[in-house]
């Protein structure tokens, strides 16, 4: 395992999937918290929708993560795809997202917009410019992908779950590694440290032996000087 761990191509591998990974479940966590706190309100004019049906497909597909920009209504013009808030009863309070199919103004001299789902055969009751929240610039890139693989029980399981796993226990893994790394490193210290001390106290044993056996020759030359000196004192 260590091998594995330290092999560089492995290593390049690894850091380019781990940062994959992290980036895009912060970034769909933010879009999720963001969607969640602000109740799709907008945000620098923009507001950010998911698709919940296919009366869109195939230019938006069900779960696709849409990009809506405020902007002046009278701008908007036949073909433009909006999000607005549905007002009758089949639709009231629902957000939705359909295609500007034509553009009148009634008898009051009212501006009627006229839309229609692309996959729809019937085209929706007439709507105010006061209920478009704004028109769509696209899906979300990144965040669209990840929508539909955490949406989808395989393409969570295979492309979130095993990565996720994969880099968790890739991560405990090195983490234990270092630290037999850590502790092997600590025990050959500590055997070093234990190995001079033994060598400091074998030395110092040494030493003093030298330094008794030295004194005691001196103590046998004194007493050899001495008896020389008895010797001729008797003579």
């Amino acid at each position: 395992m260590r091998k594995l761990l330290d092999n560089k191509i492995f290593q390049i591998v690894y850091g380019i999937l781990k940062s994959i990974i992290v980036v895009l479940l912060i970034a769909y966590l933010v879009f999720v918290v963001v969607q969640r706190i602000t109740n799709n309100s907008s945000i620098f004019g923009y507001r950010v929708f998911t698709v919940a049906t296919g009366s869109m497909e195939p230019v938006y597909m069900v779960n696709d993560v849409i990009l809506v920009k405020e902007l002046d209504v009278n701008t908007l013009k036949v073909g433009d795809d909006v999000a607005y808030l549905g007002a009758t009863d089949s639709n009231r309070g629902i957000i939705i997202t359909h295609r500007i199919i034509r553009i009148e103004k009634n008898e009051n001299n009212e501006v009627r917009y006229y839309l229609k789902g692309v996959n729809n055969e019937y085209e929706d009751p007439s709507i105010a410019g006061s209920q478009i929240y704004g028109k769509v610039l696209g899906k979300v890139f990144g965040i669209n992908f990840l929508n539909h693989v955490v949406k989808n029980i395989y393409g969570f399981f295979f492309l979130v779950f095993c990565p996720l796993v994969l880099v968790i226990f890739l991560e405990i893994a090195d983490t234990i590694m270092d630290m037999r790394v850590e502790k092997n490193e600590i025990r050959l210290i500590s055997d070093e440290v234990e190995k001079d001390n033994i060598d400091n106290t074998n030395t110092s044993d040494n030493t003093s032996n030298t330094n008794t056996s030295n004194s005691n020759c001196d103590n046998l030359e004194l007493l050899d000087t001495l008896d020389g000196d008895d010797s001729e004192e008797i003579i």
